[in-house]
C-alpha cells in the first residue's frame, strides 16, 4: 500500500528505514556491511523510504545509504534526510556534544545551502526527496528558513519540504511562508503525546506525520530480557525505561497482545510497527534496522492495517499497564 506524503505528489509506504543506528552515534558503532544489507533487504521488499540524516554518525548513515543504493534505480528510492544540526561551526543554538563535538541547532540559509550540498555529495544523489528541518533553531526566523529551503527546491536540489520535531505553532509558520509535506514525530505505545498534539494538527491541513522510534528503542520487541547489559556509547545503557524493572514492566504488557499477533500472523516487533503505522493521521512509521533479518521483517508489518476495534483494545490494555 502506498500513502500520499502531505501535497507533494509523492506516494510512500506505510512503514519506512530508520537510519538512526546505522549511523552509530547513541548506539555503540555501527556495521557497515550488515547495514548495507539490511537497507538492500528492505528495498527488494518494496520498503522504498529511506530517512537519514548527515548527524547520525556525523555523515556515516548517509554515506551508507548512499553506497546502499547505488546501482539502484533512482525511482525506485525515496531519500528523506534532514538539516539543522551542524557540528562545523557554533552559529546557532547549542544543543549537545557528543564523540567530542559540539553540535548547534543552525537553520540559517547558508548553513542549510551547505548541508544540503554535503548531504547530496555523500548520499550520491543529485536530488533529495524530502528535506527536513531536524530540530527547530530558535536563533533563526522561520521565515528565512523556509526561504530557502523553497529556493533549494526551485533549484532542483530537493523536492518537498518537511519538518521534525516541530510544534504546532512552528509549523504554523512554516505553512504560512510555503508549502509543507510532513512532520517527523515520536510515536509509540509508550510515547503518545503526538496524539494529542502535533497529530491533530497535522490532519487538519493535510501534512503527512512520519513516526519515528516505534519500538522505543527496542524495548516493544519483546526481546530485550531484564538482565540486559548495554555497552559503553549505547544511549539505552543509562536510560530509565531499560532498568530491570521497567523491562519487565514492558514486557508484562506484551504477552496481553498475544491474542492480536495470533490474529494477524505477526511477531511482536511487527505488531508494534503496524498499530504504529495505523494510528490515525500516521502515514509511516519509521524503523530502525542493523541487519537483513530485520529488515526482512518490515514487509509483513507494512502490508497490516489493525482494524479500529483491535487499537482500541490495545489501548486499553496499554492505559492499564500505566503507559
Amino acid at each position: 500500500p502506498r500513502r500520499d506524503l502531505g501535497a507533494s505528489g509523492i506516494r510512500v509506504p506505510p512503514v519506512g528505514i530508520g537510519t538512526w543506528a546505522i549511523g552509530g552515534t547513541w548506539w555503540g558503532g555501527t556495521e557497515e556491511p550488515a547495514s548495507i544489507a539490511a537497507i538492500r533487504t528492505a528495498l527488494d521488499a518494496g520498503i522504498d523510504l529511506i530517512d537519514t540524516a548527515p548527524v547520525y554518525g556525523y555523515g556515516l548513515a548517509e554515506e551508507i545509504v548512499g553506497k546502499a543504493i547505488r546501482g539502484v534505480r533512482r525511482d525506485r528510492v525515496i531519500i528523506a534526510t534532514k538539516v539543522g544540526l551542524d557540528w562545523n561551526s557554533t552559529e546557532g543554538r547549542f544543543f549537545f556534544e557528543l564523540w567530542g563535538r559540539k553540535v548547534f541547532r543552525n537553520l540559517r540559509p547558508a548553513s542549510i545551502r551547505m548541508e544540503v550540498e554535503q548531504s547530496l555529495r555523500r548520499l550520491r544523489i543529485d536530488c533529495i526527496d524530502v528535506c527536513q528541518t531536524h530540530w527547530q533553531d530558535p536563533s533563526t526566523p522561520i521565515a528565512d528558513t523556509m526561504a530557502e529551503l523553497l529556493r533549494l527546491r526551485e533549484a532542483g536540489k530537493i523536492r518537498a519540504i518537511g519538518v521534525s520535531n516541530a510544534t504546532p505553532a512552528q509549523m504554523s509558520e512554516y505553512l504560512a511562508a510555503g508549502p509543507l509535506a510532513s512532520n517527523q514525530t515520536l510515536l509509540s505505545m509508550l510515547d503518545r503525546t503526538a496524539e494529542a498534539v502535533e497529530i491533530p494538527f497535522c490532519r487538519g491541513r493535510g501534512v503527512a506525520v512520519l513516526a519515528y522510534s516505534p519500538l522505543a528503542l527496542g524495548l516493544l520487541t519483546g526481546r530485550i530480557t531484564p538482565n540486559r547489559e548495554f555497552p559503553e556509547g549505547d544511549q539505552r545503557r543509562n536510560h530509565p525505561r531499560f532498568t530491570a524493572i521497567g523491562i519487565s514492566r514492558v514486557n508484562a504488557m506484551l504477552v496481553r497482545f498475544a491474542p492480536f499477533r495470533e490474529k494477524y500472523g505477526l511477531d511482536q516487533t511487527q505488531l508494534a510497527i503496524a498499530w504504529t503505522a495505523s494510528r490515525p493521521g500516521v502515514t509511516t512509521a519509521l524503523v530502525g534496522v542493523r541487519n537483513a533479518d530485520q529488515a526482512a521483517a518490515l514487509a509483513p508489518a507494512a502490508s497490516v492495517r489493525l482494524a479500529p476495534d483491535d487499537l482500541a483494545a490495545m489501548d486499553r490494555i496499554i492505559v492499564e499497564a500505566g503507559f
